[in-house]
């Protein structure tokens, strides 16, 4: 630091390049720095006050007020508890698994998905092994025949004959309750039935359920299933008409027929009841037949055909 003295030798008291940091004179290199800092803790006060204010107007609210309830909770099944706790889908806060209204992630969904479909696939191939799939079958062996001559290798659970549009002969599977019925029934692969001899092999597949509304309720309904078939893979371009008189004019008279379709699929399917049950029998040979473009599969019917419900008339 250079001080300058007077010609005398005398301090003048000014000092020049001066670098001590520590000087008073610091505070003042920012002029507005102490102004800013002011305005930053008012803005803050300003800010903490206001949302005061705004938690005391919330804490005046009543969430269970009638307004803040929306209406599809009130008339789908939503409900309140005495303290006026909603209640929506049965169950407090939003449901099971919700936390404060919104969804719980965690892998207990999924693990449990995982579970059962592993249990559904242990369930099926259980049910595969006691399935066995039967080749060759006369078109006059009725699904009854065909079941009574497995009668002494097991108790038969279900038993399903299936047109084959490639051979005039039909197959089908035949499930057991158990796997030594399906078993032993391989040893009557070779047993003549009817007029050809039937083969028996284990299945690669269970049989598809049928619902059971729509099975035979009465002995009046079976002896509908007795003249009705399950007719598949029809051409989407063959009307109902088309297939009813093609098969009149070849079976016999059809007294009621349904067919079923959708945009999902390429064919269609229909039930067809007969006025006899020897015309049912004689359809079964039409199994193969081209009608349009493509070869119709035909099977004995598992369920009848019933009457349409009348539909209630608008008002």
């Amino acid at each position: 630091m250079a001080v300058i003295e007077n010609t005398d030798g005398s301090d003048l008291g000014i000092n020049v390049g001066s670098t001590d940091q520590g000087s008073p004179a610091a505070a003042d290199d920012r002029p507005n720095g102490g102004i800013d800092e002011k305005r930053n803790l008012i803005s803050e006060e300003e800010v903490k006050r206001e949302v005061k204010k705004l938690q005391e107007l919330l804490s005046k609210l009543n969430p269970m007020a009638e307004e803040f309830v929306p209406p599809s909770l009130v008339s789908n099944g939503g409900g309140s508890y005495p303290n006026g706790f909603v209640m929506q889908n049965g169950f407090p806060n939003g449901g099971i698994g919700r936390i404060g209204g919104r969804r719980r992630r965690n892998g207990y969904g999924q693990a449990k998905r995982r579970i059962n479909n592993r249990t559904n696939m242990a369930q099926r191939e259980e049910v595969i092994r006691r399935t066995i799939y039967v080749s060759d079958i006369d078109q006059l062996v009725t699904e009854e025949e065909l079941a009574a001559l497995f009668i002494n290798c097991g108790q038969v659970v279900d038993c399903r004959v299936c047109g084959d549009p490639n051979s005039v002969l039909r197959f089908a599977f035949i499930e057991f309750t158990d796997e030594e019925g399906a078993k032993a029934a391989l040893s009557l692969s070779g047993t003549m039935l009817g007029f050809y001899p039937v083969k028996v092999l284990p299945s690669k597949t269970a049989i598809a359920p049928v619902d059971p509304k729509f099975l035979p309720r009465s002995e009046d309904e079976r002896e509908m299933c007795s003249r009705t078939i399950y007719c598949t893979n029809i051409d989407k371009k063959v009307t109902q008409a088309d297939v009813k008189l093609f098969f009149e004019s070849i079976c016999g008279p059809v007294y009621r027929m349904r067919m079923l379709g959708d945009y999902h699929h390429s064919t269609r399917i229909s039930f067809v009841e007969f006025a006899r049950a020897e015309s049912a029998i004689a359809a079964l040979n039409c199994s193969g037949a081209v009608l349009g473009s493509l070869p119709l599969r035909v099977s004995p019917s598992k369920t009848p055909v019933r009457p349409r419900a009348p539909r209630p008339s608008m008002q």
